[in-house]
């Protein structure tokens, strides 16, 4: 049921129906210790209800302590869980996805993402019969609690993330909350900083997260920035932990423009740590260049933010992220978060006086285009021969002027063909190409 990032699926199907939240809420609170506390925050889906309160009444069975902080982005959980001291926290969301799917994501007391074992772990506990055998009883049973202040708590935090004695006034942004967690935090922050606030998406209604505004509709923040004259655009997605910008000019800048961006000036600052940014394997050969021009390396990992943090921690580094939007600023949060990639970015527009348009400048993006399809099952790679010569092909074609990466879908049914190529000209093709040789021999094996 794990997938790259937590639980997901359509809400109130299996895997996200209330019966697996509840067996979840169960296996979190015996793994992280029966007596113990658990922040649980959602989004703004209409699902968020249904699968709360059987999260809840998991945690309660086995003695466990919800604290509900109701519409809390995903980072904010990360940092209430660490802060609060509570045994572990739960993220109730499908990020980007439509209103009709939800998640399940989890953190350890520490406010990082679980690892692939543990969570392998969970989901044999949910299946299995043991957790039945720890329900508490009589008074042991667990209660649930309404944590009012929480988002004043990460309001606090995020300002911190800012420096100290300077402030946002002056500056016109516009923010699209995408109808999701953060609808009142994220304009607060920027408010109580003194910026000029146009907000975008801060009226959910159970149904219209994602829908036309956010993070994975950046167009519509683009036009929003030039209509208002604004100075920057800030767009996060359902769970605000990822954020993508528009400079002044209604230009779209993304998550792997923002880490060279944001990596240089690290680095000129002697603070960038470990001597490399970690990224995944999606990050555009552009990046990769441009941290090789002030001596910076690139670790790349495969995709989803976790993966990204478990790099980072094992290497010293203290930026990393994804190209969609997920950066990772160790120095403020455990996870993406979308807020504290903005006020970075800010930051460093108050710094050098510089319009986001001409601090974009710092990284030229190598064409790409990414293709994904349907197939009819998931076949490991390298029982696929046929497939692994056409790469090979492309990739004796390309030679340093390019890059091919041929992944599944970590959530979905699909395969996703991307490839990188200097010649513009020639990119449909290295792509129509791959995507036939993995249809065909797909089809064979079907």
């Amino acid at each position: 049921m794990f997938g790259t990032d937590g639980i997901r699926g359509e809400a109130n199907v299996h895997p996200m129906t209330p019966e697996v939240a509840m067996r979840a809420g169960m296996a979190v609170a015996a793994h992280f210790g029966l007596g113990g506390r658990v922040v649980v925050g959602k989004d703004t889906r209409l699902s968020g209800y249904l699968i709360e309160s059987a999260l809840a009444s998991g945690l309660a069975a086995m003695g466990a302590t919800a604290l509900l902080v109701g519409p809390m982005p995903t980072p904010g959980i990360a940092y209430l869980t660490h802060s609060m001291r509570a045994s572990a926290g739960v993220v109730i969301s499908a990020s980007h996805n439509p209103y009709g799917d939800n998640g399940i994501k989890i953190f350890g007391a520490q406010g990082y993402k679980l690892p692939d074992e543990l969570e392998a772990k969970l989901e044999a506990d949910m299946a299995g019969d043991a957790l039945d055998e720890h329900r508490a009883r009589g008074a042991s049973i667990g209660r649930a609690f309404r944590i009012d202040d929480a988002q004043g708590r990460y309001i606090t935090r995020l300002k911190q993330a800012f420096p100290a004695g300077d402030d946002l006034s002056g500056l016109k942004i516009v923010i699209d909350c995408s109808h999701g967690a953060a609808y009142r935090i994220a304009p607060t922050v920027l408010e109580e900083l003194g910026a000029t606030v146009i907000t975008r998406g801060v009226s959910p209604n159970g149904l219209n997260i994602n829908d036309g505004v956010g993070a994975t509709h950046p167009q519509a923040l683009c036009a929003a920035v030039q209509e208002a004259g604004a100075d920057v655009g800030i767009a996060l997605d359902g769970d605000a932990d990822r954020s993508i910008f528009s400079d002044e000019r209604g230009n779209i800048v993304d998550g792997d423009t923002i880490m060279a961006m944001c990596a240089r000036d690290l680095h000129q600052r002697g603070a960038l740590q470990g001597g490399a940014v970690v990224a995944t394997v999606m990050s555009n050969l552009g990046l990769e260049r441009s941290l090789a021009e002030v001596g910076v390396s690139l670790v790349r990992t495969p995709v989803g933010d976790r993966y990204v943090v478990q790099a980072m921690r094992a290497g010293g580094c203290n930026l990393g992220g994804e190209q969609s939007g997920h950066l990772v600023f160790l120095d403020h949060s455990t996870t993406g978060d979308g807020m504290v990639a903005a006020l970075q970015v800010l930051t460093i527009m108050r710094r050098t006086g510089s319009p986001l348009s001409r601090l974009a400048e710092v990284m030229t993006p190598v064409p790409q285009k990414l293709s994904s399809f349907k197939v009819p099952h998931k076949a490991p790679l390298d029982t696929l021969p046929k497939l692994r010569r056409t790469i090979r092909a492309v990739e004796r074609e390309l030679g340093d002027e390019g890059r091919v990466l041929v992944r599944y879908s970590g959530t979905e049914k699909k395969m996703r063909v991307m490839v990188e190529c200097m010649d513009d000209a020639k990119i449909d093709g290295y792509v129509s190409t791959l995507q036939d040789a993995a249809v065909r021999e797909l089809g064979e094996l079907a």
